[in-house]
């Protein structure tokens, strides 16, 4: 417990003197520091979070959530909804194979993704408001391509282009690739570039005739209502389909997002180092206010000031200011993370400056995600870090002898 004595002469250390004026600089120095190592760290947390959480909604709006290859026999379709129904909400057949568009005297590669008419419309991204064409089906000779491959190659909806497959015909003169006409109907944006550039869909019949597929080889893709907590369900739909093949768009991006986990732990260790520097100067105003007060120290040693309440006095103004601080670098973190975005625009309008380029971050805005479990892990990190720099000078307060400390007063 803390005493009356003990508070009283706590906060009378507290107060800014003008004979205590180097170390009243320290002490808002130290102060300043904490603050804004502890708002840094709430800010950068908060936008990686958020950079993280928007790639995902990204990812998971374009991918299937679950994947179900088979490896010898087709899969089962009819019996999955009835054993998973209360995990899924949308279940689909589809294929795939690679294809080269050919549009005037350009080329590209492109991987071919079929759907069955009834099923096309059941896809996220088919649904969302910068989907331009028709999205209820997708026809026999029609298909959909991403608004980057439009922009590449000079193309609109009701425009006519080859696809070359990979998969050869027969003929007399030996085995030639098969080459089909299809008209765009439809135009879709995932928000990245690298899927809006490279994916074409189109009917499944379609592309099977086309690339040579048999029906048999046909995926199962699995859209969940959670697809973020995937590896439960992941298990879950493996032991259903014990002999195929199950992976997730978990596990298709597993390096993207370890780098992006790695990456959020060291930016915490390396931010974390300001607020370390910034509370070993509350052990220089400490000391500095210890050697000041040393005349005080010793009158209440001789009235009777037990050693302990000494340790208290001291150790509470350290920790007091490391509080403090904490709670206005909280404040001040939040209050940028939640605005993170006009200030973004205010600086690029105002310096002409392009803070957060698009075509390398895949998003138009810079996201920010306020996760107070960090918050939480951030504060006692920091009060945690000012209780043990603290705890030094605090110390030796107690250990002054008064005799000698009065001596010369």
């Amino acid at each position: 417990m803390i005493s009356t004595l003990e508070k009283e002469v706590t906060f009378r250390f507290l107060k800014a003197r003008k004979k205590d004026g180097f170390l009243n600089v320290i002490s808002i120095f130290s102060f300043i520091g904490i603050s804004l190592g502890v708002a840094v760290l709430i800010i950068v947390m908060s936008v990686m979070n958020g950079f993280r959480t928007e790639l995902i909604n990204k990812i998971v709006g374009f991918n299937p959530h679950v994947t179900v290859k088979p490896y010898n026999n087709p899969i089962e379709y009819k019996n999955y909804d009835k054993v998973l129904k209360t995990i899924s909400e949308n279940l689909v057949l589809s294929n795939s194979s690679e294809a080269i568009i050919i549009r005037d005297q350009n080329s590209k590669g492109v991987l071919l993704r079929g759907y069955l008419e009834e099923d096309f419309s059941k896809l996220e991204l088919i649904n969302n408001k910068n989907f331009l064409g028709q999205n209820k089906k997708i026809e026999k000779n029609s298909i959909s391509i991403g608004r980057e491959l439009s922009f590449n190659l000079d193309l609109n909806i009701g425009d006519n282009i080859t696809l070359m497959s990979s998969s050869g015909v027969e003929t007399i003169i030996g085995n030639l690739p098969k080459q089909k006409t299809f008209i765009i109907t439809s135009i879709f944006e995932s928000g990245l570039a690298e899927f809006d550039n490279n994916v074409i869909f189109l009917n499944l019949n379609t592309l099977e005739e086309f690339s040579n597929l048999s029906t048999d080889e046909r995926n199962l893709e699995i859209y969940l209502k959670d697809p973020k907590n995937i590896e439960q369900q992941k298990n879950l739909i493996q032991k259903n389909y014990p002999n195929d093949l199950v992976f997730t768009w978990a596990d298709m991006n597993r390096s993207l997002f370890s780098a992006l986990k790695v990456e959020r732990n060291v930016m915490f260790i390396i931010l974390s180092l300001i607020i370390i520097v910034a509370a070993f100067n509350i052990i220089s105003g400490l000391t500095i206010l210890v050697k000041n007060k040393t005349r005080d120290i010793a009158i209440l040693k001789s009235i009777g000031v037990l050693n302990k309440s000494i340790i208290k006095i001291f150790f509470l103004v350290g920790v007091i200011i490391g509080s403090t601080a904490t709670f206005f670098g909280i404040v001040i973190g939040i209050t940028f993370s939640y605005y993170v975005e006009n200030l973004r625009v205010f600086l690029s309008e105002t310096f002409d400056l392009t803070l957060f380029p698009e075509e390398i971050y895949f998003l138009s805005t810079m996201p920010s995600e306020i996760n107070f479990n960090s918050i939480f892990l951030i504060s006692i990190c920091s009060i945690f870090i000012t209780i043990l720099v603290s705890i030094f000078p605090a110390v030796k307060a107690a250990k002054l002898d008064p005799v000698k400390s009065l001596k010369y007063e």
